[in-house]
């Protein structure tokens, strides 16, 4: 399926579901935990080494030096990879709540990496958004 383009339906439909896994960013070079990779969530391969996204208990039990506890909220609308301007809506009203954003996108949804401490509000923030009440920047209203 190739997923929804229109930004005025994804906003209204993405229905964040909140994962009660904690998540950590780690980084390591080579092969020598590449059994970590077999738990990510997601990875990008650097010129430094592997980043990866991992629950925090696969990062410890792997010996994998790690940061930013998240929690991650999956936009449950099946977005098109082609679509424009929903993670720059996300990421914006999440800012505006002043909350970090890290997005990565799966083929079928978008995931959302917020600090596990403020689950609760991005989750808030984002309600805000597809009820209309949060901002869609300069171009709101047009």
């Amino acid at each position: 399926m190739p997923g929804e383009r229109d930004l005025d339906t994804l906003i209204a439909t993405m229905r964040p579901a909140l994962d009660p896994v904690t998540y950590v960013w780690a980084s390591m070079e080579g092969l020598a935990a590449a059994g970590a990779l077999i738990d990510a969530v997601a990875t990008v391969r650097e010129a430094e080494g592997w980043s990866l996204v991992l629950p925090i208990d696969a990062a410890s039990r792997h010996g994998l030096e790690f940061t930013f506890p998240s929690a991650r909220l999956t936009l449950t609308v099946e977005s098109a990879l082609e679509a424009v301007g929903l993670t720059a809506a996300v990421a914006g009203a999440l800012a505006d709540a002043g909350i970090a954003a890290n997005v990565v996108a799966g083929f079928h949804h978008d995931h959302v990496f917020v600090p596990r401490e403020r689950a609760a509000d991005a989750v808030a923030a984002l309600a805000d958004l597809a009820d209309g009440e949060g901002s869609l920047g300069p171009s709101e209203g047009e």
